[in-house]
């Protein structure tokens, strides 16, 4: 191909670094690395990278800060690798504009997965779209029209907004202050409850079984996901 994909690794491990170029190049990908933070934001900007693995535990600035430094000029996917599995250092990550979160060890074909499917969200984001789709699942965004398999479903307002938001960031965590800002407002970030109705009504429009969804999926104490649907679901 004319074009790799270009993948930055801001890791301060050097057997990380080396793993990760390693399967990444495998993998038909282009690999560049850096091991602070502070290399990390200026390789960022010199070389464009399409997507940047992240480690959060670095040595002269944490990947936080790196992250927030890059969500102000580039919104380069960015998949946060940490030892750390606390909820709370999840949140922070993702509501300061990650993709994703991994916590280490983790296997590489998970990786790969995550990868790709920030990568597709990527190239697949339109806010501007008059037509938001996921699988079977379309949202003509003008019209307020929703339909699953061709087939109409009708939809509150509410359940409207909350979809359309889930359409724009397929595949991606994101958080309940996320949503709850989108759809709510601001002074309703902390009513988590809302978003265990209003999800419970989507799944029992979209899901086969509300029991075990396959759409809207809850990413415990973080938020909810919308699966990047390779197939559309069958009813």
């Amino acid at each position: 191909m004319h074009h790799k994909t270009t993948a930055l690794i801001i890791d301060d491990e050097a057997q990380i670094r080396k793993l990760l170029v390693f399967t990444l190049e495998k993998q038909g990908y282009r690999t560049l690395t850096a091991d602070t933070g502070t290399l990390g934001i200026e390789m960022t900007a010199m070389h464009k990278p399409d997507i940047i693995l992240l480690d959060i535990g670095l040595p002269d600035i944490t990947g936080i800060d790196v992250l927030s430094r890059i969500r102000e000029w580039s919104q380069v996917p960015v998949i946060i690798l940490s030892v750390r599995d606390r909820e709370e250092e999840k949140v922070v990550a993702l509501d300061k504009g990650a993709d994703d979160y991994l916590t280490k060890p983790f296997g590489m074909s998970e990786l790969l997965a995550r990868v790709r499917v920030a990568l597709r969200h990527q190239s697949q984001t339109d806010t501007t779209s008059s037509i938001l789709s996921n699988g079977a699942i379309k949202l003509d965004v003008a019209s307020h029209l929703v339909t699953l398999h061709g087939r109409e479903i009708e939809l509150t307002a509410t359940e409207l907004h909350l979809l359309r938001i889930f359409l724009q960031h397929p595949g991606k965590i994101l958080t309940h202050t996320f949503l709850l800002t989108e759809v709510w407002g601001t002074a309703f970030k902390e009513e988590t409850q809302y978003l265990r109705v209003y999800v419970g009504n989507l799944r029992r429009k979209f899901e086969k079984d509300t029991t075990r969804p396959t759409i809207f999926i809850t990413e415990p104490g973080i938020g909810y996901r919308m699966l990047l649907l390779e197939e559309p679901p069958i009813l």
